[in-house]
């Protein structure tokens, strides 16, 4: 599975805890911000297209599985 491969990368995770929304109802907000709710939306309707798409989908499956601890970290050294 591509989402559990991606959980795997470091650099995926900082830019979950450093890149902020660039449209919608959260626009400005960090990703790993996003309530979950939002997340579960954009599952349901489809991720958008390229790098911002995947790095909500990873951020889906963090917090669909319990990992928001693998970002608190990062989060905290930002």
């Amino acid at each position: 599975m591509e989402n559990s491969e991606n959980l795997l990368n470091p650099n995926l995770l900082i830019e979950l805890v450093q890149m902020k929304m660039p449209f919608g109802k959260y626009k400005g907000w960090i990703l790993c911000d996003l309530p979950e709710p939002y997340l579960v939306w954009f599952y349901k309707k489809g991720f958008p297209a390229g790098k911002l798409g995947m790095l909500l989908a990873t951020l889906y499956e963090i917090k669909l599985n319990g990992l928001e601890y693998l970002l608190k970290p990062l989060r905290n050294r930002m």
